[in-house]
């Protein structure tokens, strides 16, 4: 396929997958899902193919997440699009997480939720000078899923929970301490990559291309959540968002009173669920039960005022201004964050 949402070919034995809306910052629709997966299964049958290499078009982005436009508009219509989308998407975070060939996903430029997916689940992770990652759902009344519940619980220390929960992005260092990515290659020379990745003979192995990335990687730089690890840890360690805000209030420095300051502007309901999801994350046993937990968690979503609310002043008024409902997060009911623990009907299947 050479045109449309999608350009997928396969390059001498590298299978390449091209994201291909960079106006939209290659922001992921239900047929995108699609033809991801179909072209992941086709080259997972083909003995020609050594790797799998994932990239997006344009100098802005890798991808941008899902379009939540789309899944607004599937909210508000009643339709099932955006249940469809999540089910889809979720399937195919798990097919890339035991995917049987190395996956080499290129973060170039803005990677952000439904891109961390894309992502962050495969075998190979590089990121570029460019990189900007965030799981940005509490500042639109959403909370992270395509598998974060899994991945950001991972990271050392409460640097997932910061992550989670605060919804900034971080540059390249600080992603690859996160553990959401390995390698950092500059963007300039991601073409050389490709093309050596396509080069390799059809016995290679995944430390074939190890060796092929490794020998194209620089240094990063400074992480700033590794600098800031202690405060992190200290203020983040606690099970409830109050407490959290707490013990940013009680700590000194610039970094514990912006990100008080941040917190303080996303959607309360999402900062209890996603705490509450982190938390679940972090005991959980498999990829596949967070994903099951979080698809729950989505569809209730369609009944959430905040989902609507935070989607609204993000991309259609654009006023950055969303009015929450509660307000704070001492107004949030526990029975109203239970809701959202329903199990999804049917359950997702995998």
């Amino acid at each position: 396929m050479q045109d449309g949402e999608v350009i997928i070919e396969r390059r001498g034995t590298a299978g390449v997958i091209r994201l291909n809306r960079p106006r939209a910052l290659n922001s992921l629709t239900l047929p995108m899902i699609r033809a991801i997966t179909e072209a992941l299964h086709a080259f997972a049958g083909d003995a020609e193919v050594v790797s799998v290499v994932v990239t997006g078009e344009g100098e802005r982005g890798f991808c941008a997440g899902g379009d939540i436009r789309a899944l607004h508009e599937s909210a508000r219509a009643g339709d099932g699009l955006a249940a469809s989308f999540w089910r889809e998407e979720f399937r195919l975070n798990h097919m890339i997480a035991s995917y049987p060939k190395p996956y080499v996903a290129l973060m170039d430029g803005i990677t952000m939720g439904g891109g961390v997916g894309l992502s962050s689940h495969g075998r190979h992770r590089i990121v570029t000078e460019r990189t900007r990652l965030a799981m940005p759902e509490t500042g639109i009344g959403y909370v992270p899923d395509v598998g974060a519940t899994w991945l950001l619980p991972r990271a050392p220390g409460e640097a997932g929970t910061w992550l989670g929960l605060t919804g900034l992005d971080i540059g390249a260092a600080d992603a690859i301490h996160a553990r959401l990515a390995d390698l950092q290659i500059a963007s300039s020379r991601l073409g050389e990559a490709i093309d050596a990745l396509s080069a390799l003979p059809r016995a290679s192995s995944s430390g074939d291309v190890d060796v092929v990335l490794q020998a194209l990687s620089e240094p990063q730089g400074e992480s700033r959540l590794r600098q800031n690890a202690a405060v992190i840890d200290r203020a983040f360690r606690f099970d409830s968002v109050e407490e959290i805000l707490a013990g940013l209030a009680g700590e000194e420095g610039e970094f514990a009173a912006e990100t008080r300051r941040v917190l303080l502007t996303r959607s309360p309901t999402s900062l209890k669920l996603a705490l509450l999801l982190l938390r679940a994350g972090r005991r959980s046993a498999s990829l596949a039960e967070c994903l099951g937990r979080e698809l729950g968690a989505c569809l209730q979503m369609l009944d959430n005022p905040d989902f609507f609310e935070g989607i609204r002043a993000a991309v259609i008024d654009k006023d950055r201004n969303p009015k929450w409902s509660p307000a704070s997060v001492e107004a949030v009911e526990a029975a109203r964050i239970e809701h959202f623990l329903k199990p999804a009907e049917p359950p997702l299947s995998l």
